[in-house]
């Protein structure tokens, strides 16, 4: 992406004010549109049990065509293998494994060890991520169903967020509360389509 600006000479002190204002503002926005650039989303692969995500020049958009409820989910397995329960009790993405798995919300879900899976099957709603497994930041900022990185997770308030990616992530820590009310407010929608 090509930033250029222009020196524009003014006599009047306060246009030339504003002027500076837009540029920083165009700057601002234009970087805000690239955060989920094509080269930062997760591209998913294999069958989606979910909406796909493509990226556009302004940004993501999302392709609704779907099961309900829509759980992010590559080759069947949700949230890309990560075991939901060791991001709680390990405090950390540990990968899970096809030896523990338990069926929830129409995909499999994969799970570290014996325990994991039985603590999450006796209680899924504690420990599944929000808005199906998929990105908050895109769900809240762009109404759209986008995959994630596991790497790219935080626990707020007892509840599981997960991102497309680490840059993502860093731009939804601006301002969490905003964009989890944002994202509660999306969502039913976006889970029914």
């Amino acid at each position: 992406m090509k930033i250029t600006q222009r020196l524009i000479v003014t006599t009047n002190p306060s246009a030339s004010l504003l002027r500076n204002v837009l540029i920083g503002t165009t700057i601002s926005l234009s970087l805000g549109l690239i955060a989920c650039s094509p080269t930062d989303v997760a591209t998913p692969s294999g069958t989606e049990a979910t909406t796909e995500a493509t990226a556009s020049e302004d940004g993501i958009t999302g392709n609704t065509a779907a099961a309900t409820p829509k759980v992010y989910a590559k080759d069947g397995v949700a949230i890309g293998g990560a075991d939901p329960v060791a991001y709680f009790t390990q405090e950390t993405f540990v990968p899970g494994s096809a030896d523990y798995t338990h069926e929830w919300q129409g995909v499999s879900w994969q799970f570290a060890s014996a325990e994991n899976r039985d603590a999450f099957a006796s209680d899924p709603e504690q420990y599944a991520p929000q808005y199906g497994g998929h990105c908050a930041w895109a769900v809240a900022a762009k109404n759209a169903l986008v995959p994630i990185d596991p790497n790219a997770w935080r626990i707020v308030d007892g509840r599981l967020y997960l991102n497309a990616n680490k840059r993502v992530q860093g731009t939804w820590e601006k301002d969490i509360p905003g964009f989890i009310a944002q994202a509660d407010s999306n969502w039913p929608v976006l889970a029914t389509q």
